[in-house]
């Protein structure tokens, strides 16, 4: 089957459009590089929309009614807007569902450490990384640490012009020819992504213990964070801080058609999902739900990850907000509902063309794909949408005139991945991944076009219509 390049599509006034979209995305990227980031960002997008805080109204027990827009940030990882809509929850919601977590190096609970004169964080990796990509790179540090009296210091290192950045070192070609007789997956080892963060040493006090016992250059990265942040080495215990890829996400292309930038898996989806329910104006037929959830790279386990029952467990707030009683309501609510997961695919590449079956590869500039199972083997971790939903969702795409193509991730045994759409699936909701191609997923930097981006926007917000 034939698709268009969607950037065919466009007139004059389409095109400023798309182009005044893809700069605000390209700014939430830059200011949403952790999925703490991400839900303040979100928040900050809903508040000027004119949504309120929806645990400030459960505390006053104020009532809900038609046109209300409400949103819930939880554990300031995962992010929820609503629209209410004029038919009652009963009948199910109109669901936007992406993930704001991205892979990472995330540091350690124990990381500082000295060796031979250079300072170092010990760190863990998150998510679906290949290692070696992270080596040699400028890198910053994000996150939070919540010390014992309960304050929080939150850092952002590495972004802004005169800040330091840091790196973790890589082997010279020169002295290689071991490691390079090794796979990819052991090309460097987990243990050895250690962030390199200082090699000056402490000002002598006149002591007796000597260099070696103090540790110089240790003492003095961990007197540079005691002095600028308040923070003692023991505060790492509650911390979150995250190694992230520093610099902004730039126009790609003498044509500026894509975006390089990092996190596209999975922001490029969740924005476009929470401002089509942001932008939305009136009172929709259905309740409108964008639900931005934390953990979906490392299989959506802990409270933040949709494998808990936070999601559930706010349907049931607003239900009863709504006057909906009893628990049989709220799981009407769930199984009536349709959704959307809004999740990226892997773009077809040409320089890897061996591990695609190229008619059901998501192309870029082709516009959103569908992906009616993801999942690896035989469909192992897929929820599978059903030939009814699918045929649902392809007629609400052309009456609105999307650009959209459908997907597979790679060749059969190829290798396989998944997404929260299984998980919103127990609820026995219709429920099918649609999002964005991208080149170099789940590298530090990865690439989008800005057609796919818009035509993203436009589908969800066709959906929220129309489903």
């Amino acid at each position: 089957m034939y698709r268009k390049n969607a950037w065919k599509n466009y007139d004059e006034a389409e095109r400023a459009r798309l182009d005044a979209f893809a700069a605000d995305y390209r700014r939430f990227l830059d200011g949403a590089k952790t999925e703490r980031e991400a839900a303040e960002a979100a928040e900050a997008i809903a508040v000027a929309a004119g949504f309120r805080d929806l645990d400030a109204l459960i505390g006053s027990g104020a009532a809900l009614k038609p046109g209300d827009r409400v949103y819930r940030k939880w554990m300031n990882k995962c992010f929820l807007a609503f629209v209410i809509g004029a038919e009652s929850l009963e009948k199910g919601m109109r669901i936007l569902g992406a993930h704001i977590d991205s892979p990472r190096l995330d540091v350690k609970q124990n990381p500082v450490f000295e060796d031979e004169g250079f300072a170092y964080l010990d760190t863990h990796y998150y998510g679906g990384i290949r290692k070696y990509q992270w080596l040699a790179l400028p890198l910053a540090l994000h996150g939070v640490i919540v010390k014992k009296d309960g304050g929080v210091v939150k850092l952002a290192v590495g972004e802004a012009e005169d800040d330091p950045v840091f790196c973790i070192s890589d082997l010279l070609p020169h002295l290689s020819q071991e490691q390079q007789g090794k796979t990819v997956a052991k090309f460097v080892d987990g243990e050895a992504l250690n962030l390199l963060i200082g090699s000056a040493p402490a000002a002598k006090d006149g002591s007796a213990e000597d260099d070696e016992e103090k540790k110089p250059v240790k003492a003095a990265a961990l007197a540079i964070l005691k002095e600028r942040y308040g923070v003692e080495e023991e505060d790492f215990i509650s911390a979150e801080l995250e190694i992230v890829p520093a610099g902004r996400a730039r126009d790609m292309g003498f044509d500026r058609s894509m975006i390089l930038g990092y996190g596209h898996d999975d922001r490029v989806c969740a924005y476009p999902s929470l401002r089509a329910v942001a932008d939305f104006e009136g009172t929709p037929r259905a309740t409108l739900c964008a639900v931005l959830t934390d953990k979906e790279e490392i299989g959506s386990e802990g409270a933040t990850g949709m494998n808990s029952s936070y999601f559930e467990n706010t349907v049931a707030e607003l239900a009863a907000l709504l006057g909906l009683p009893g628990s049989v309501g709220v799981r009407r609510a769930l199984q009536n509902s349709r959704m959307l997961s809004s999740d990226v695919s892997a773009g077809f590449d040409p320089a890897f063309a061996g591990v695609f079956e190229k008619k059901n590869a998501a192309m870029l500039n082709l516009g959103v794909c569908f992906n009616k199972y993801t999942g690896s083997r035989g469909k192992s971790g897929s929820s599978d949408a059903n030939a009814e939903y699918v045929a649902a969702v392809r007629r609400i795409m052309d009456d609105a005139g999307v650009a959209w193509q459908t997907s597979e991730l790679g060749k059969v045994d190829a290798g396989g991945g998944g997404t929260i759409a299984w998980l919103c699936a127990r609820y026995a909701m219709n429920v099918i991944d649609c999002g964005v191609p991208v080149l170099s997923m789940h590298a530090p930097w990865e690439v989008i076009s800005k057609a796919d981006l818009w035509e993203a926007y436009k589908a969800y917000a066709a959906f929220l219509e129309k489903a």
